[in-house]
């Protein structure tokens, strides 16, 4: 099988980025700076021989996708398993909120604990498995073409895992920008990266959030 060509794109800012505040599967919009990242990534894919796009159904990478299939001329098709981990009672919490108010739970998130479950949330391990099966289903949909994907922070530190071979406890030292462009190639055979955390299009730094 021919391999398939993937960008996956990070949803542009909204006001709980800047508010450091988790948003899991909560249905947050952008604000004024992700919907200007949002039209910068729009034009900046515009001449890409895209042959789909999906989405999050979550309004944040529902309104990033929009801008750039608008740029193309093409419709984005929902993908509600392209949703950001379930954070449970975590969602709606400022980091600093958490940290104090939920000491212990605080630890196993941010020591990345593969089965630790949010009350009503998901674990690492059960989000992994979610998020690099639907983005094989996808890819494997479109050999010899170039699909995106757009959705949120830590479906792209899955994805970069998936493709760059790190567990899921290892320190993260890589990009997850808003409206960052990253580029993958798929063959049966799993993932493997391109190009990571691509900004070239934008002209202000890009809030750099794993969790939200």
């Amino acid at each position: 099988m021919d391999a398939t060509r993937l960008i996956a794109v990070r949803h542009g800012e909204t006001e709980w980025n800047v508010d450091t505040r988790i948003q899991g599967q909560l249905d947050i919009g952008l604000n004024a700076t992700g919907l200007w990242q949002a039209g910068q990534v729009g034009r900046a894919l515009a001449e890409e021989p895209i042959a789909a796009i999906y989405a999050s159904d979550l309004s944040r990478a529902w309104q990033t996708a929009a801008a750039i299939g608008a740029a193309r001329g093409l419709e984005v098709r929902a993908e509600p398993r392209l949703r950001e981990r379930a954070f449970g009672h975590f969602e709606g919490r400022t980091f600093a909120e958490i940290d104090a108010e939920l000491p212990e739970q605080a630890r196993l998130w941010r020591t990345r604990d593969p089965d630790f479950e949010p009350a009503g949330g998901e674990s690492l391990l059960r989000f992994r498995d979610r998020i690099t099966a639907v983005a094989a289903e996808l890819a494997a949909r479109h050999p010899d073409e170039l699909i995106v994907l757009v959705a949120h922070g830590g479906v792209m530190d899955v994805l970069y895992r998936a493709a760059t071979g790190q567990s899921l406890q290892a320190p993260r030292t890589w990009h997850l920008g808003n409206a960052a462009v990253n580029r993958m190639l798929w063959t049966p055979q799993g993932f493997t990266l391109v190009g990571w955390g691509d900004i070239a299009h934008l002209d202000r730094p890009a809030l750099d959030e794993t969790t939200t």
